[in-house]
């Protein structure tokens, strides 16, 4: 136990983030906490150094999957030859790590979840998930999981140790190691098993891999070892989907590629596949001053999304939130001929059918052009932008080449989306007008002009 940090004392916070996007998660921390945060090695994580208390406005992050406080990190740890000597240092090294702080964090973390959970008119005896707290500060939180209402004790995991001990009751806890790298002579399970049974040691907590109050992370990316406590029981790119499709988005990946094209106020944003409305629901949350329009072709799409945009008006409702409404829009359409006027839109953001889940690759070769025209005609000439994620790359590559002088490529973010290998394209609206050209024969005329128009 002890006294708690100083408030302003440093911390440093990792997150976990889709990988593709530590930059704009990097920047998103810069806006919300003013704090600088640096991409780690191994892709998909940032750091952060923050005072204690800031912790609140860390859960704001909207590009971040699990948050976690840094007890340790090791930029060059030397992992000996062999693995009985590996695993002995990895031992050694549980008692002699500075602990303290990152507890101390934790504890202030789990009050935090406590008091949100209380505030969202739940039983607060329970550990919340990770909130989410949007910007008005109403929660946009998941309700508790059912599997995460059992096993937790009484008072959800948020008194010390100390306390704890007088209640007889140990803290529960699991160590989970990520590794990477294939120098190492020692697997995840050997470095999780010896380090963990080094902390059930130290600390006298219980180990227990599914009930656990706290987990304990080793993470080694080759000669990199960042040891940490989790702040987040499961990850927050679940927040805002209660119906969820055959292929849903994660609100991380959908948050990032919405950042990507930096929404203005009074922007028309249109999402034309919108499945489940993971991208138009966090847009929505999010960029209040813009206005979101969602389709489908699908009715049972079309569903979804209105399901998940009533269940967030509801829970606001419950919650007393004085949040305004959503700005949104849903509707069933026919995407190559879309209800809307030529030139009304500003931006378009959308998860394109991949071919391996949802669609196929066939018919991907004749969507993805009438597509891509359709949503030229649709968005402003000059300013209009599409951020577009897929993973039938060639397909794609093809029916862009084919769009002539109508769309300008300006990045591409290559992104790991359940294990498939995809990208999400930056897309510039140039200036030639929908139509006015013979779109195959512009390609070489339009060079020029186009280079003009950035």
């Amino acid at each position: 136990g002890g006294v708690g940090p100083d408030p302003g004392a440093g911390v440093t916070i990792g997150a976990t983030v889709p990988t593709g996007f530590e930059p704009t998660a990097a920047e998103e921390v810069g806006e919300k906490i003013g704090a600088e945060a640096r991409i780690g090695k191994d892709r998909g994580r940032i750091y952060f150094r923050i005072g204690a208390d800031k912790l609140p406005l860390v859960h704001r992050l909207r590009s971040v999957d699990n948050l976690f406080v840094v007890v340790a990190e090791y930029n060059n740890y030397q992992f000996k030859e062999s693995k009985e000597e590996t695993l002995l240092d990895l031992q050694k090294l549980a008692s002699q790590l500075p602990w303290t702080i990152a507890l101390e964090v934790w504890k202030m973390n789990n009050a935090l979840k406590k008091k949100r959970g209380r505030r969202r008119g739940g039983n607060s005896s329970v550990l919340t998930p990770k909130g989410d707290v949007s910007k008005e500060g109403d929660t946009e939180a998941d309700s508790p999981r059912p599997e995460d209402e059992e096993g937790r004790d009484e008072d959800g995991g948020g008194c010390a140790p100390a306390e704890r001990d007088a209640a007889d009751k140990p803290l529960k806890f699991r160590v989970t190691c990520n590794r990477a790298g294939d120098k190492h002579s020692f697997t995840s399970n050997d470095a999780a098993r010896d380090f963990g049974g080094a902390v059930q040691e130290f600390f006298q907590w219980k180990a227990d891999m599914t009930k656990f109050d706290i987990e304990v992370l080793l993470n080694i990316h080759n000669q990199e070892l960042v040891v940490g406590i989790a702040l987040t029981e499961e990850s927050l790119h679940r927040r805002n989907i209660t119906h969820f499709g055959p292929t849903t988005l994660r609100s991380t990946l959908a948050y990032g590629m919405l950042r990507l094209c930096r929404p203005q106020i009074s922007d028309v944003i249109v999402d034309p596949m919108c499945g489940t409305g993971a991208i138009p629901v966090e847009g929505a949350i999010e960029w209040q001053q813009s206005f979101f329009i969602a389709g489908d072709n699908n009715d049972m799409a079309v569903n979804r999304t209105v399901n998940n945009t009533n269940h967030i008006l509801k829970r606001r409702q419950e919650g007393g939130s004085s949040a305004p409404g959503l700005r949104m829009d849903t509707a069933r359409w026919d995407l190559c001929r879309l209800p809307l006027r030529a030139s009304s839109v500003d931006i378009i953001v959308t998860d394109m059918p991949f071919g391996k889940r949802m669609g196929s690759r066939k018919k991907n070769w004749d969507l993805y052009p009438s597509c891509l025209r359709e949503m030229a005609r649709v968005c402003r000439p000059a300013t209009g932008k599409a951020v577009l994620l897929t993973q039938d790359k060639k397909c794609f590559a093809k029916a862009l080449s084919r769009m002539g002088g109508l769309w300008r490529r300006s990045h591409t973010v290559w992104v790991n989306v359940g294990g498939l290998h995809a990208a999400v394209y930056v897309l510039k609206r140039t200036g030639w007008v929908h139509g006015a050209a013979a779109e195959d024969g512009a390609e070489g005329r339009g060079e020029g002009e186009e280079e003009e128009l950035l």
